[in-house]
């Protein structure tokens, strides 16, 4: 499966995990990063575009910008957040592939599928992640680690700049 199938989310969203049998692991394992505290800068990550991002590359995204931020800056250097979170099911309707697979499979008919993976919708212009740091060599490393965050992600993204100077929520 591919995650291109599943970019743009067309139709109604699924969200009522209760009345599935063997609903798929949300793969992200943690939301929020780094040391809370008073920073001087907030620095996020937005997509221009109305978007469907799966579960595995939101995750992938943020250990990546998280790695690479928390080499320059250490662990105590900087607060990243997850802004958004997959509450949509996505599901496949898997096909037999082998020899006398059309006398098994019943193709299109009743093709409800299985939930396969978990994916959240964003809006154009809707920030995914952020980052907060102090000083002016911790921002040009925050903006790296998330361009480095950008090729995990579908879509044509920005990285904004904002001062900040309050304590990070």
């Amino acid at each position: 499966m591919h995650g291109a199938n599943y970019r743009l989310g067309h139709g109604q969203v699924f969200t009522r995990k209760e009345y599935i049998k063997g609903k798929p692991q949300i793969k992200i394992a943690k939301f929020q990063g780094g040391k809370r505290g008073t920073y001087q800068y907030c620095v996020q990550l937005s997509l221009n575009e109305k978007l469907q991002i799966r579960h595995m590359a939101i995750e992938s995204a943020r250990l990546a910008a998280n790695k690479t931020l928390e080499k320059t800056t250490g662990e105590t250097g900087y607060y990243s957040r997850l802004r958004i979170y997959p509450h949509n099911l996505l599901r496949e309707n898997k096909q037999i592939a082998t020899a006398g697979a059309d006398r098994i499979s019943e193709g299109m008919r009743r093709a409800w599928g299985k939930a396969t993976s978990l994916g959240a919708r964003v809006k154009q212009g809707q920030c995914i992640m952020e980052h907060y740091v102090n000083g002016d060599a911790h921002l040009e490393a925050s903006k790296k680690a998330l361009k480095g965050a950008c090729v995990k992600l579908p879509g044509t993204p920005t990285i904004k700049v904002l001062e900040w100077n309050k304590e990070s929520p």
